[in-house]
């Protein structure tokens, strides 16, 4: 139980670091250019579904004792 507990407040952080560094990426990279170079919906759905994603397969490959 406390393995979990460990597991979930590692795998939120993580999965909110790296939505983070998704996000400032592609936010930096559209002030440097003068072309944008994706949009700020999709800007935002890769930075909050892909850590979610990986979350969840961390999750399945954890949860396989």
């Amino acid at each position: 139980m406390e393995n979990k507990k460990i597991f979930w407040i590692f795998g939120i952080l993580q999965s909110a670091t790296l939505g983070t560094i998704i996000y400032l990426l592609f936010r930096s990279l559209n002030m440097i250019s003068e072309v944008k170079i994706i949009g700020l919906d999709t800007q935002i759905l890769l930075s909050i579904l892909f850590p979610l994603f990986l979350l969840i397969v961390e999750y399945i490959i954890y949860s396989k004792d």
